[in-house]
């Protein structure tokens, strides 16, 4: 929790940050402004995905389980593999940005912006690698004053492209994150002694331990890459067909509603997992300490929820106001519903986290190809059928089958139990969610307040109690 709070907190800034530019994205460049970056946004995280083989929790496990003798060597090959892999991603996003062009837009006039964003592509591998360190070695305070500095700068930077270039400024505006986080990552780079040299008769068995933790490193991240070129290729292909099906607009509100949702609300997951992960991968072999952490982090991911979900549903429509405009309140109930789907998706998140700390690859492809096919068909016939409403409705059902999911491999492949002491945490939540959640969908948002802020006081004051070590 003391790590958590300490990357949640650093993090606090880059929040502020992504605020400010999705509300001068919306005010200056509008509905469409905000959907060409989404466009954009997604297109290249799907790049980095495929560039980057899911390197960072491979890196991270990796480190999490050698000897300290062995870091420099594992620190080495992994900053070598990362720029590899940066270069080849960037000269095939390069090659195809004509092909990448016609697929988003219709027509290849977008090509150079691929092109720009090959450079984009190189630096997140290279900047996911040096993340992976930090990680990997425990220097969270490093890792977070990165990411604040780097965000910082972009934003910066981005401000008066935004107001003088407007539309034309999306491509560079993007690039100036990459490019900033870059500069901070290479500032605050954690040097790492070289491995020690040896003569001649050992140089072989030494580069064939190189070669070994790269095979490592790149067989574990392939796995890793198919789930998470699913996940945002699925993403891809959504706004595409809300692109085409409807309007650039409607793109732009969708893209709005999922960064408050799922951008910003994982933020809270991505603060608690810094520390969960290399922790879990240690002792992933061990049934009984393994169901005691992951008990203990759903208690903490539980009641940090219940002291954010239900304030955030029932102040959704001013949230909207102020970081964006009343333009986009048509997508409302998708982030209603959606936050409340927030609660399941920390729970199986919990759990879901083992598979990857056991380096259990097939089975992770398996568990999120699953979810991918279930999210993307639920969202299609979610929106064809009843719009922004039918779609949160899909998300929530997307979320409850991933649980499911999770629940069949937790139990059924690796013979762990749900851990009972969370069972009443997660009915006490359900009670206060659920009522906020009604109330919102009904028009009266404001009157779950009555319910959000007991809420909220309780799992802050529980949270505190933890904090002490007093629960």
């Amino acid at each position: 929790m003391k790590v958590g709070g300490l990357v949640g907190s650093l993090q606090m800034v880059n929040v502020g940050c992504g605020i400010l530019r999705s509300k001068l994205v919306a005010l200056w460049l509008g509905p469409v402004g905000v959907g060409l970056f989404g466009l954009l946004t997604s297109a290249l995280e799907m790049l980095s995905m495929l560039a980057q083989l899911g390197l960072r929790p491979s890196a991270v496990r990796e480190l999490g389980v050698v000897s300290h003798a062995g870091i420099p060597r594992v620190v080495r090959t992994i900053r070598i593999t990362a720029l590899t892999l940066g270069i080849a991603g960037a000269l095939l996003t390069l090659a195809c940005s004509p092909l990448l062009a016609h697929i988003t837009f219709g027509d290849t006039s977008w090509w150079w912006a691929f092109a720009w964003l090959s450079l984009a592509v190189l630096l997140n591998a290279v900047n996911n690698a040096e993340g992976a360190v930090f990680q990997g070695l425990k220097r969270f305070r490093k890792l977070a004053r990165c990411s604040m500095a780097g965000t910082l700068g972009g934003c910066l930077v981005s401000i008066p492209m935004f107001y003088f270039w407007r539309l034309d400024s999306v491509v560079p505006s993007i690039l100036a994150y990459a490019v900033c986080t870059w500069l901070a990552l290479g500032f605050y780079r954690e040097k790492v002694r070289q491995p020690k040299a040896c003569d001649a008769s050992c140089a072989a068995s030494e580069d064939e331990s190189t070669v070994a933790i790269a095979r490592r490193l790149v067989t574990f991240g392939m796995y890793l890459t198919v789930m998470g070129f699913a996940n945002y290729a699925m993403t891809y292909v959504f706004m595409i067909y809300l692109n085409h099906t409807a309007s650039e607009a409607t793109v732009g509100y969708y893209n709005a509603a999922t960064t408050l949702v799922t951008r910003y609300g994982d933020l809270l997951l991505t603060a608690l997992s810094m520390e969960y992960l290399p922790r879990l991968a240690a002792h992933a072999r061990s049934r009984r300490r393994t169901s005691l952490m992951v008990s203990n982090q759903m208690m903490l991911i539980t009641t940090a929820l219940v002291a954010c979900i239900p304030m955030f549903i029932a102040c959704s429509p001013l949230i909207i106001r102020l970081l964006y405009s009343s333009a986009f309140l048509p997508a409302l109930p998708f982030m209603v519903l959606a936050a409340a789907a927030t609660l399941i998706k920390g729970v199986s998140w919990a759990m879901a986290t083992e598979i990857m700390a056991r380096g259990d690859g097939r089975m992770f492809v398996v568990t999120e190809l699953s979810s991918c096919i279930i999210c993307l068909a639920l969202s299609i016939a979610g929106f064809h059928f009843g719009g922004f409403i039918g779609l949160g409705v899909a998300y929530l059902l997307w979320q409850a089958a991933y649980a499911l999911i999770i629940m069949w491999v937790w139990r059924g492949r690796y013979h762990l139990g749900m851990p009972g002491r969370v069972t009443p945490l997660l009915t006490a939540v359900l009670v206060t969610v659920v009522p906020v959640t009604a109330l919102a969908m009904a028009g009266l948002p404001y009157w779950g307040l009555t319910v959000a802020i007991p809420a909220t006081l309780w799992g802050v004051r529980r949270m505190m109690l933890i904090y002490r070590g007093k629960r």
